[in-house]
């Protein structure tokens, strides 16, 4: 069975960073899209940034271009989110989630596989 698990939450200070993790066990194939999302209280859950296993292409939501940066360690299954210059407003519960036959430019709310969640504070 296809597992995800977030770990590197935490409150931080505007302007801090924080980098999250997410391992992934039990997939039957290599080859898929795996991405960030989050969660607000009272928003719907979005697309952070997402990334190709196979070949390491990248989306990144406009709202957090130049701040953040996704990268893969297929050697270790573990995704990672570097979250630089933090504002309030990235406060939410970020979820991992990955899906065979996403695409990664659309990097949708729809993926089959999901972690449980990791919730980032930034407090002003």
């Amino acid at each position: 069975e296809a597992q995800l698990v977030e770990s590197g939450g935490g409150l931080v200070q505007a302007g801090g960073s924080l980098r999250l993790s997410c391992e992934a066990s039990g997939f039957t194939y290599d080859d898929y899209v795996i991405g960030w999302f989050r969660q607000a209280p009272g928003q719907e859950r979005e697309g952070v940034s997402c990334i190709s296993r196979s070949d390491g292409e990248t989306y990144y939501a406009d709202s957090v271009k130049g701040r953040f940066t996704i990268s893969s360690d297929n050697a270790k299954n573990t995704v990672y989110l570097q979250m630089n210059s933090l504002k309030p407003e990235d406060t939410a519960v970020y979820y991992c989630a990955a899906d065979g036959f996403a695409t990664v430019q659309a990097c949708p709310v729809g993926m089959d596989n999901w972690g449980k969640g990791t919730l980032v504070t930034v407090s002003s």
